[in-house]
């Protein structure tokens, strides 16, 4: 559909939307729900980079928490571990 230029998307009522709407339908969102109180400020966005395979042994109860949040856990020990790289680097300066 997007190739041809199509969607379904109602942009009219997504335009209508105040700031009020949408927090409000995120806090009625259960996906929401541990999110809503993030305080996203200093949000960056992250542009993906080429990955390497790495053997690397880690202690098991960190492995446990970050299987627990799901899906996605090496993705978020990338971003942890990335996080505390940037962190560093400002220090360093």
């Amino acid at each position: 559909m997007l190739a041809k230029g199509d969607d379904r998307t109602d942009w009219t009522r997504v335009d209508a939307l105040t700031d009020e709407d949408i927090k409000r339908s995120m806090r009625e969102d259960p996906d929401w729900a541990d999110h809503i109180d993030v305080n996203w400020a200093d949000a960056e966005v992250v542009y993906p980079v080429a990955k390497r395979a790495l053997s690397i042994r880690l202690d098991q109860d960190v492995i446990d928490f970050f299987q627990a949040q799901g899906r996605g856990y090496q993705t978020r020990i990338n971003a942890v571990l990335r996080h505390f790289m940037t962190e560093k680097k400002k220090q360093n300066k």
